[in-house]
């Protein structure tokens, strides 16, 4: 299971007004997130970074069964709803709190945000989806009231296929987000300049 073990830059939470939280891909890690601070506004951000056990918040593929990954993936859940309900208990609504994620930390702030639908500042899936061999859209209710989403990948991506970026896309729609998706044709499984300033812009529109 998932130690609570958390990078913390930026403003401290007891003083901010807004916040947001990196999750970093399969094999990263936290600080490796935080170089984000370099090319998105977060000046007068709380920053956190949580740290993946083993550097890894799930075993297998975002595909594979949900069973198949097991404790990990509720212990990955947990992790970010915790993050989010300390910001709120400390004062920062939720309107203000805004989810960055990268490959398999994207697909988990993805299914995390879905099974906590509220309105987030923003949400960005750097080449992500939701979570699970198939997507059951019976497993997710609520409304996320405007939340701006944007979910990359490539094209073709090794890891996060575009059928399943857009059936995520249809799902969070559903739940009132306001979703764009950015297909790039060639693109290896990284962050290119086109990503980061459309994430810029999110956070520009946003607040």
């Amino acid at each position: 299971m998932h130690q609570r073990n958390t990078i913390f830059s930026g403003l401290k939470i007891e003083e901010a007004k807004k916040a947001v939280i990196l999750v970093h891909g399969r094999g990263g890690d936290a600080r490796a997130m935080l170089d984000l601070e370099h090319y998105l506004p977060f000046q007068d951000f709380a920053i956190l970074a949580p740290q993946a056990t083993d550097n890894t918040w799930y075993p297998f593929g975002f595909m594979a069964p949900v069973a198949a990954n097991e404790p990990w993936l509720s212990s990955a859940i947990g992790t970010l709803h915790e993050r989010i309900d300390e910001l709120v208990s400390v004062g920062i609504p939720a309107r203000n709190i805004y989810l960055v994620g990268f490959s398999q930390g994207a697909c988990l702030t993805l299914e995390s945000a879905a099974r906590k639908p509220q309105r987030y500042g923003g949400i960005i899936a750097f080449t992500g989806g939701l979570i699970g061999e198939a997507i059951d859209p019976s497993q997710y209710s609520g409304d996320f009231s405007g939340t701006p989403i944007l979910i990359t990948t490539g094209d073709p991506d090794a890891h996060v296929p575009q059928t399943r970026v857009h059936e995520s896309e249809t799902i969070l729609a559903g739940m009132g987000a306001d979703v764009h998706v950015a297909i790039y044709p060639g693109r290896p499984h990284t962050i290119i300049a086109d990503e980061i300033e459309r994430a810029r812009q999110l956070f520009l529109r946003s607040q």
